[in-house]
C-alpha cells in the first residue's frame, strides 16, 4: 500500500436479493474493464453483514487523478455500452467517501 494515495470508498445498497448477480457482473465485466483502463482496485465484494451491500475501494494519486481517471472511465464507450446499465439497474443507493490510505 502506498501511504500517499487516496482511497475512494464506495458502498452500494443493492436491490433485494441481487448481491450475487451484482458480484458476478463486477467480477466478469466491471473489474476487467477497470484493470484495462489502469484503475487500481484495492478491494471489492459483498459485505459480511448483508449480501445486498457491496463495497468498492479504488486508489488514486490525488483528487485530480481521481477526477481525470473517472471522467475517462465513465465516458468510455466500453463502459457505456458494457456493464453500466446492468450495474445501475441493481443499485438502490450509494455512498462515497474519500480518505487518505494512511488512515488504514
Amino acid at each position: 500500500m502506498n501511504k500517499n494515495e487516496i482511497w475512494e470508498v464506495l458502498i452500494y445498497k443493492l436491490k433485494e436479493n441481487t448481491g450475487s448477480k451484482f458480484h458476478k457482473i463486477m467480477m466478469k465485466e466491471s473489474m476487467p474493464l477497470h484493470k484495462k483502463k489502469g484503475m487500481k482496485i484495492v478491494n471489492h465484494g459483498q459485505a459480511l453483514h448483508d449480501p445486498d451491500t457491496y463495497f468498492l475501494i479504488r486508489a488514486y494519486h490525488n483528487l485530480q487523478h481521481l477526477e481525470a481517471s473517472q471522467h475517462e472511465f465513465y465516458s468510455d464507450e466500453e463502459w457505456l455500452d458494457g456493464p453500466r446499465e446492468k450495474i445501475i439497474a441493481l443499485i438502490d443507493s450509494s455512498t462515497k467517501t474519500i480518505i487518505p490510505s494512511s488512515m488504514l
